[in-house]
């Protein structure tokens, strides 16, 4: 039942709000004309893949289990920082500009960079996790 989690859901809410800034932020720093490529979007999305493809190896691999950490980093931060809205207003944005090759590598360009993304973040992680467990072989 939701009133047994409604402080999950506020930590959720906390996490999209720091996240949905981030976001803002970044589109502030990168802004794109109507038919240029929205690399803001485009950054966003892939840097959400790969950090929650780190995350996900962390927060099974090394850290206990906790009530509040993967709501809030992983369904609040990262979901309030990616953006598939953006992603699709930007998509229908360049093809009402007739730019439709350009919207077209931006859509596919999204998907399997996301993709690749995720993987690149989970790989890392797997060895960022590898390396820190490694022996250093000096005495204690």
């Amino acid at each position: 039942m939701v009133r047994d989690r409604w402080d999950v859901l506020l930590v959720i809410a906390c996490g999209g709000a720091a996240g949905s800034l981030a976001r803002w932020a970044l589109g502030e720093a990168l802004p794109h004309p109507p038919n240029g490529f929205p690399w803001a979007t485009f950054t966003e999305n892939l840097a959400g893949g790969f950090v929650l493809g780190a995350l996900m190896v962390w927060l099974t691999a090394v850290r206990p289990a906790s009530r509040y950490l993967r709501p809030f980093l992983a369904v609040g931060l990262l979901g309030g920082f990616t953006t598939f809205s953006t992603y699709m207003v930007d998509t229908r944005g360049l093809l009402v500009v007739g730019r439709p090759g350009l919207a077209a590598a931006y859509l596919v360009g999204t998907v399997v960079g996301g993709l690749l993304a995720v993987l690149l973040g989970v790989l890392g992680g797997r060895a960022a996790l590898t390396l820190a467990q490694r022996p250093t072989g000096r005495p204690r």
